[in-house]
């Protein structure tokens, strides 16, 4: 049996996005290891056949210590599976996965979930990050964008040249996130948030125009489905910021939710006003595939998903003042316009973005890899 070596960062994103993959390679069959942290979804991982390698790392972090160590288990554990082929997602196992691969001449297939702020940025960051990539993508055999900005990126630097293909993104389960009828029209407007609470995902501006939007719609409802990364001992932590607000009655926390399906039957919009360098936003694949408008930045990876005011609204980023001229908008629209929207954004989904295209393209490039 050809064993397959998968190297990502999380449990969370691997079990909800790529969950049909490993369902896909196993019934191959192909023997599937798992490199990742500890999380608490690895027992469903491991229940469906995977085998898992803890692999300890720090997604945020840059400490160089706990970096070396993170390229020395990636050796260790490529030295232990002997895997016929790995595939590669996020940043660092991109990185130092990618590195560790090509050098053991294990052929691997890397997936750019998002360039990441480093590489957004200029500077001395910037140009290290991009040696490392190059460095990392060397004996790629398929390097799989989600965005045509990132592989333009990656086209104009020459890296890993005649190896690159587009996917959808992740794409989108369209039977788990099926078309939710619109909520009828005599319920109160609302609008969900959902992301991990970063300064990057646009929470500042979420805040910021849902206290002007209740005061103009007291109607509206404002919902947050995530969690905190920042320090909560902060003063201004964005929990406590969120606190304040909720004790003020403009919007609700929901904290962390391992299905967000029964939040998105109640919304009548998600709004992702995210300037974070992703691949293509899962938040608005699975709001657009449930049948909801969104309300997103002009950005790559968000704007891919809308078409504007057809299936959602386009805003500038880092911009309150555009969102909030969004959101008015929206209010102001009737409610078949509301949920027409919504009809559309869901049969965009399923021209586009079904996840099974992503499944496919992965086991025909492996199947031309392995033979």
């Amino acid at each position: 049996m050809k064993k397959i070596l998968i190297l990502t960062n999380l449990d969370v994103g691997l079990f909800n996005f790529r969950r049909e993959l490993l369902e896909a390679l196993l019934a191959v069959p192909y023997e599937v290891h798992i490199a990742l942290p500890e999380g608490e979804l690895i027992p469903k991982l491991v229940k469906m056949g995977c085998i898992f390698h803890e692999t300890k790392m720090e997604r945020r972090g840059m400490n160089p210590l706990h970096e070396v160590k993170l390229i020395r288990r990636y050796r260790q554990v490529i030295y232990e599976v002997k895997p016929d082929a790995a595939l590669t997602y996020t940043i660092k196992p991109n990185l130092y996965g990618g590195s560790a691969l090509a050098s053991a001449g294990i052929p691997y297939i890397t997936n750019i979930t998002g360039l990441g702020t480093a590489v957004e940025g200029d500077g001395l960051l910037q140009k290290v990050t991009i040696r490392m990539y190059r460095h990392a993508m060397r004996g790629v055999s398929c390097l799989f964008f989600q965005n045509q900005k990132n592989e333009q990126y990656f086209t104009k630097r020459g890296i890993a040249p005649g190896k690159h293909r587009q996917l959808p993104g992740s794409g989108v389960n369209l039977e788990w996130f099926s078309y939710l009828p619109y909520p009828k029209e005599d319920k109160p407007v609302s609008m969900l948030f959902i992301s991990r609470v970063l300064k990057e995902k646009g929470i500042d501006q979420f805040m910021e125009m849902a206290k002007v939007i209740r005061g103009e719609y007291p109607q509206t409802r404002f919902h947050i489905l995530g969690f905190c990364e920042d320090d909560d001992e902060k003063p201004d932590s964005y929990r406590k910021q969120i606190a304040d607000l909720e004790a003020q009655g403009i919007l609700t926390f929901e904290g962390m939710q391992e299905d967000v399906r029964p939040f998105l039957a109640e919304s009548q919009c998600t709004v992702h006003p995210s300037f974070y360098p992703e691949g293509m936003s899962n938040v608005c694949l699975e709001s657009a595939a449930s049948g909801r408008p969104v309300i997103t930045t002009d950005r790559a990876g968000c704007r891919d998903t809308v078409e504007d005011r057809k299936t959602g609204l386009l805003v500038k980023e880092r911009d309150t003042e555009d969102l909030i001229r969004a959101v008015r908008e929206f209010m102001e629209m009737s409610y078949e316009q509301r949920k027409e929207m919504g009809i559309k954004a869901r049969q965009k989904m399923e021209r586009e973005f079904d996840r099974r295209f992503v499944v496919e393209s992965y086991l025909k490039e492996l199947k031309r890899i392995l033979g």
